[in-house]
């Protein structure tokens, strides 16, 4: 599966250029939004518009810049778009999971209660995790020299070995950059995007 992932696109119309060159070029399969399409929500709705016009499977999930109940509702308006925050979706064998996060916290007791619930659900399956926040103590989450990410979010990818991809953003300075927990990749795909095979 071909997957177009971005991230903290901040309602920047040269980044939803960039996907929407990506999408005609590579043609994923589907496209993953981690979160902070635009800044605080202002022209929430040109902006999903642009997005669902890049005319495939479009799964998103909040960032801090935007609410859950007013992302949810404007996915509803679009056929190709769906509202993922805190569900799984199953796309031909693979689960994805959506979980927005907490932002700059260091745990999430919510994620955690969470994964108790929907631990029977995906055991042995193959799973693409998509988190705004980013794990604790990668390439991810460093600002300056500390490592500021969420501990929780790695904890569910070191427990759940059948996560094949983790994709995130919200730290601005690691957009791009990638790294493994344990045999799981985890990517910032930034607000250009970056296409993931799996």
């Amino acid at each position: 599966m071909k997957i177009l992932a971005f991230v903290d696109v901040h309602a920047s119309m040269t980044a939803l250029k960039k996907l929407e060159e990506k999408a005609k070029k590579q043609k994923p399969d589907v496209i993953i939004c981690a979160g902070d399409i635009s800044i605080f929500e202002n022209h929430l709705d040109v902006l999903m518009n642009k997005v669902s016009r890049l005319g495939k499977k479009v799964l998103m999930i909040p960032g801090n810049h935007e609410t859950p109940v007013v992302l949810k509702k404007m996915c509803s308006f679009y056929e190709n778009m769906t509202y993922f925050n805190k569900k799984i979706i199953k796309i031909n064998d693979i689960y994805f999971i959506g979980f927005s996060g907490e932002g700059f916290s260091r745990t999430d007791l919510e994620l955690e209660q969470f994964a108790k619930k929907i631990k029977s659900e995906i055991k042995g399956k193959k799973v693409v995790f998509v988190t705004h926040a980013p794990p604790y103590k990668t390439k991810l989450d460093v600002i300056g020299k500390e490592h500021c990410g969420n501990k929780t979010v790695t904890n569910f990818i070191k427990s759940n070995p059948n996560i094949v991809l983790h994709i995130c953003g919200h730290f601005h300075e690691t957009s791009g950059d990638e790294d493994k927990i344990g045999r799981t990749r985890t990517i910032n795909p930034g607000p250009w995007g970056k296409i993931i095979e799996i």
